[in-house]
């Protein structure tokens, strides 16, 4: 795999591949489902998250919502599927906003990464963290770098040794090496994941 021998470069990295890990970085169709599917994984475990979206599916006879449908969807019903009132509203609003934005697939897939990160950030609930997680895993965007996220930062800091006090320090080390792995940033976060036994939870819708 082109990715594999390009990350190897990094002697340090290379110590923790073990293994191709492509088949997880592929585009899914929906993505605006696939979003509300990450508002509802937030701080959740796998498990928990399985099955709040099982719940969530079957409001809708078990097959993906349009934005319109989620909207018209009593908050009473969301909260009674296992979501918070927080939740209920941050699902509300990414369907009103994709709706209000005619935010499709094509539409998407036709944007940078930082676009797309301007674009739907705008959403409350919706943070930096959440649109890397999509861009990578609803997007198959191979280049992403998610740099506040605690599995790649607590992986890096072991595996090259970094002093975690200054955390502005921290920051310009951590572009620095991720740098070297580009374009493939991707795959780096996820054998930093590996290293941590710290995947991030991924919905598919």
């Amino acid at each position: 795999m082109e990715y594999i021998e390009h990350l190897k470069k990094d002697k340090k990295l290379a110590a923790f591949i073990n293994g191709p890990v492509h088949e997880r970085i592929q585009p899914h169709k929906n993505i605006p489902l696939q979003l509300i599917g990450s508002i509802m994984s937030q701080q959740l475990s796998t498990k928990v998250v399985d099955v709040i979206y099982k719940r969530f599916l079957a409001l809708y006879n078990n097959k993906p919502p349009k934005p319109q449908q989620i909207i018209d969807t009593p908050g009473e019903a969301l909260r009674g599927i296992g979501l918070s009132n927080a939740k209920v509203n941050y699902v509300k609003n990414v369907a009103a906003f994709c709706m209000e934005h005619k935010i499709t697939d094509k539409k998407l897939h036709a944007m940078s990464n930082e676009d797309i990160i301007t674009l739907l950030t705008q959403i409350k609930g919706v943070g930096k963290w959440t649109v890397e997680m999509l861009l990578m895993f609803a997007l198959g965007r191979e280049d992403v770098f998610s740099i506040d996220d605690y599995g790649v930062r607590s992986a890096m800091i072991k595996m090259y040794k970094l002093d975690k006090l200054d955390k502005k320090k921290l920051n310009e080390r951590l572009l620095k090496i991720s740098g070297k792995w580009s374009p493939y940033r991707t795959y780096g976060c996820l054998y930093c994941w590996h290293l941590k036994d710290n995947a991030p939870v991924v919905e598919k819708a």
